[in-house]
């Protein structure tokens, strides 16, 4: 009898044509957001198309990486693997210097030393050998 198949990774993203230039930049170990050409503003996720006037003039510009903790949790107990390896962690949303706001994670921070409005850095954490995230440390 054959061996059951591993499960999938949860934390792994699909990446398609219109997102593989901000992975291959996050890979590279910078932070690329959206701008657009017709209104100027920033956006995250990058996509094809502005969420603000819908123009498809749109490209991808570095982020500072500078960002803002607008929000956080800290994740105690996750089943699902490889969450479950983690715990605890810190699921968080951050605002970027630029202005959007992205779901992630905060790093090298004790839960208890968080607090909201604490000046972040982008960070890479590799979830394998092709794909890098971005994630967030305190300033020092």
């Amino acid at each position: 009898m054959a061996a059951p198949a591993p499960a999938p990774r949860r934390d792994l993203p699909t990446i398609e044509d219109e997102s593989r230039p901000f992975w291959d930049a996050a890979r590279q170990g910078r932070l690329m957001i959206a701008s657009c050409g017709s209104c100027g503003k920033v956006h995250h996720y990058p996509r094809p198309f502005c969420p603000s006037c819908w123009s498809n003039d749109v490209s991808l510009i570095e982020s500072s990486g500078k960002a803002t903790l607008y929000t956080y949790s800290t994740v105690y107990r996750n089943e699902l693997p490889p969450f479950s390896e983690r715990v605890p962690y810190v699921a968080a949303v951050v605002e970027l210097e630029e202005g959007p706001q992205l779901m992630t994670n905060v790093v090298h921070c004790e839960p208890a030393d968080l607090r909201v409005g604490m000046a972040l850095q982008v960070v890479f954490t590799e979830l394998s050998d092709d794909v890098s995230a971005p994630v967030f440390r305190p300033v020092s």
